[in-house]
């Protein structure tokens, strides 16, 4: 199979180059990646690493669509495209900068607050089976950046918290363990927050975990306005 792969380094610029990758059954992109540094280029540059959809890091933008390169398997296509994720600045072939993407996720608390616990004595913080219902779809995250490389908002204000920051915000404000849903509330509706998303809806399309950020989006700006 043909994989026509768009590379990036700072002598030569962004190029494309094919190779020609022999397929077996239930081949992954990420298994022709492998072959094609093992045995044709080893200069090729990718992220990869707990191969099976958990990690987050093999995220790549193939025929025109962002996927986990581990769990997109070979047999749909008759050739592959594979560029590097839209919206962040490429280091090296497919392998993207996300320091801002993380900054981005620090910025809106994604953790419990709540003064009750006590990490020196800690206490089991009991929920109901409605209450982790709430949010339980967010925690499936794997902060893969399919969902800000296809966002149009992120793609012309650098400073937008984008939609994976954002659904994370929800996850936590949802959590009735949590007490710190104002403090995330003021930070989310600042002009680099929920109210910059366009609602293309784009984000909760390319999620490989079924995630909506687009509709965490959607919660979070019902609540600023409670």
């Amino acid at each position: 199979m043909k994989f026509k792969i768009k590379r990036f380094n700072e002598k030569n610029g962004s190029y494309w180059q094919t190779f020609e990758v022999p397929v077996r059954t239930a081949m992954t992109v990420l298994d022709g990646l492998f072959y094609i540094r093992e045995n044709l280029d080893n200069s090729l540059a990718f992220r990869a690493s707990c191969r099976m959809g958990i990690c987050g890091s093999c995220a790549v933008k193939i025929n025109g669509k962002p996927r986990l390169a581990c769990e997109t398997q070979l047999s749909k296509f008759k050739e592959v495209k594979i560029e590097p994720l839209d919206n962040f600045a490429v280091i090296k072939d497919l392998v993207t900068e996300f320091e801002g993407f993380f900054a981005k996720h620090k910025k809106v608390k994604p953790y419990l607050i709540n003064p009750k616990i006590s990490y020196e004595n800690p206490v089991e913080q009991i929920q109901t089976p409605k209450q982790l219902k709430a949010y339980y779809d967010f925690t499936l995250c794997i902060k893969c950046g399919a969902c800000y490389s296809v966002c149009p908002a992120g793609a012309t204000l650098e400073s937008y918290l984008g939609p994976a920051a954002l659904a994370s915000a929800y996850r936590f404000n949802a959590d009735s363990r949590d007490h710190g849903k104002e403090e995330r509330l003021k930070i989310v509706s600042q002009p680099n927050g929920v109210w910059r998303c366009h609602s293309a809806m784009e984000c909760s399309e390319v999620c490989p975990k079924q995630i909506e950020p687009a509709k965490a989006i959607q919660l979070l700006r019902r609540a600023t306005l409670r």
